[in-house]
């Protein structure tokens, strides 16, 4: 039986499996599918138990400006507020910290209010100094670090912050940068009190910090655990929050777990509230969740969605845009996303997930389309003999070599995707070490990157090449030409505060991406959440990070 047809019949045969248990889940009154205080009274007191994936020594990280892990970046959100907000469901950005701003006509100088009252756990107040301090710390490590610090990006062109009065403080940009507004909502942005920024990054990434949240972090040892607990007398919650006082629970305790498999048994036997996953849930898990009476939500992160670049430099096989053209009809994003992870799955519709404010849904030009693909490599000269499986030209075999971590996941369906049109992928496993060296030599054709941020800006720190964490992949992914139009539409974009202005743009920028074959992406980026079904008051921020301050246990 050839390759194709029993792929095809086994993802044909995981499909309807994997319906049969998503019925068996979801159906039957004796297995609830959310939690079971819905619509009472919120109840104050008790543990919430989390687990998470661990984090390694890459991730060892509580500080809100350092850290880009997901999942302590989740919990960063529940200990340090931010001066703004922004509503998951609009995009808009709402007062918190700040009451109010004024951005100047030229888009240089942004001015907030702040509101009154409000405290750090540590006794200190929020006020205009306090601010400065947390943003000249920002600026000073961005500077320190080689820029690689994850918040730096946030804070592009930022030349002062001046505390005009003890309420009021104004930040400069040396540009234009409507961005701005938006980063302050983020968890990178959190401010932290005046007496945690006199610690060193080190002692900061540990934990030693105080935050204006409604917990106080008590204690993180890194690849064991986290402690939260509720703190006495917070009163300056977001709009967004239901809660107006004091958060519902007493303590927030986190705990790593590797294996996905003992994540889920953890929470099915009632010894953890919430199972973070870092991959979303295996369709079985999903049914295991539901059968136990305890429920899922799921959100897709924003940003960038898990996109493959290519090396287009003179030589390599995707330097013809024709032969990139072709990987466009040759891979069934909706197939790849189904499954690898079930048939409710979202199929990747653009270079940015769906949650992205601006987003463009691009499905036209994702189209499934093998005859189509096969004719462009024709037209590139890539032909394939009587007999031969693979598509050659001068002797040459037409092979693109896919870099990929050892946790990656959907590589062999890819492989096999592009191996039905007489594309030989070979795979590279690299580690996260080794990762820098190989963008940096070339030695690549395809690979896979990504940025959570609600902001299409986000892009640049990986196409932008005086932006890019990595210059090298930058460089790499397009040519000089179509660079600059890149970098042009993303320097629009940042320079005007029009909405409608800046949804054109980012809308021809999303086209751009694909017409020039800078981007394939290869799935939607979904945060899943397994939680207990005395859990109540679940929310997703628009980081698609977890909210706790809803968040109550009924006894």
């Amino acid at each position: 039986m050839p390759t194709t047809t029993r792929l095809l019949r086994r993802a044909a045969a995981a499909a309807a499996a994997a319906l049969a248990l998503l019925a068996t889940a979801c159906g039957g009154a004796d297995q609830p599918s959310g939690p079971t205080g819905e619509g009472q009274e919120p109840v104050r007191g008790g543990t919430l138990n989390l687990a998470f994936f661990p984090d390694n020594a890459a991730f060892a990280c509580l500080d809100p400006f350092q850290t880009y892990w997901i999942e302590h970046r989740t919990l960063i959100r529940n200990f340090a507020d931010s001066l703004t907000d922004q509503n998951p469901d609009t995009g808009e950005i709402v007062p918190w910290l700040a009451t109010g701003w004024q951005i100047a006509p030229d888009g240089r100088d942004y001015t907030f209010t702040l509101r009154d009252g409000v405290t750090f756990a540590d006794g200190a107040p929020l006020d205009a100094a306090a601010v400065k301090a947390n943003f000249d710390a920002f600026v000073e490590l961005s500077q320190g670090s080689g820029g690689t610090a994850y918040g730096a990006s946030y804070i592009q062109g930022l030349r002062s912050t001046d505390a005009l009065d003890s309420k009021t403080v104004r930040f400069h940009f040396d540009q234009p940068n409507s961005s701005f507004l938006q980063a302050t909502s983020t968890t990178n942005l959190a401010l932290l009190s005046p007496a945690s920024l006199r610690r060193t990054p080190q002692q900061r990434c540990l934990g030693d910090i105080a935050g204006t949240g409604p917990f106080t972090l008590d204690d993180y040892t890194p690849g064991q655990g986290v402690t939260l607990s509720r703190r006495a007398g917070y009163r300056w919650p977001s709009p967004l929050t239901k809660n107006t006082g004091e958060a519902y629970l007493d303590k927030i305790r986190v705990g790593y777990v590797a294996e996905d498999s003992v994540r889920t048994g953890n929470l099915v036997s009632g010894q953890i509230d919430i199972a973070w996953p870092r991959n979303p849930f295996t369709v079985e898990d999903r049914a295991l969740i539901g059968r136990s009476g305890a429920y899922l939500r799921s959100r897709s992160l924003p940003g960038v969605s898990y996109t493959l670049y290519p090396n287009v430099a003179d030589g390599r096989p995707l330097a013809d845009d024709r032969v990139r053209r072709a990987l466009y009809r040759a891979l069934d994003v909706k197939t790849l996303g189904t499954t690898v992870f079930g048939p409710d799955y979202p199929a990747v519709a653009g270079a940015f997930d769906s949650t992205t404010p601006y987003f463009a849904a691009q499905d036209a030009k994702l189209a499934y389309d093998p005859a189509e693909a096969g004719r462009l490599l024709d037209a590139a000269g890539w032909r394939t003999a009587p007999g031969e499986q693979y598509r050659a030209k001068d002797g040459r075999r037409l092979t693109l070599t896919l870099a990929v971590e050892p946790s990656s996941i959907g590589q062999e369906l890819f492989q096999d995707q592009l191996r039905q049109v007489g594309i030989e992928v070979r795979l590279k496993v690299i580690t996260q070490a080794e990762r820098q060296a190989v963008v940096a030599n070339g030695q690549y054709d395809l690979l896979g990157s990504y940025f959570t941020r609600a902001d299409p800006g986000a892009l640049q720190f990986i196409l932008v090449e005086r932006l890019a964490n990595s210059k090298a992949l930058a460089r790499n992914a397009q040519r000089p030409e179509t660079a600059a139009r890149i970098a042009d539409l993303f320097s629009r974009a940042v320079q005007t505060t029009d909405p409608a202005q800046r949804q054109e743009i980012y809308g021809r920028l999303q086209s751009v991406l694909l017409d020039e074959g800078v981007t394939f992406p290869l799935f939607e980026r979904v945060q899943y959440a397994g939680i207990r079904n005395r859990v109540n008051g679940f929310r997703f921020t628009s980081e698609s990070f977890l909210d706790l301050r809803d968040v109550w246990i009924e006894p």
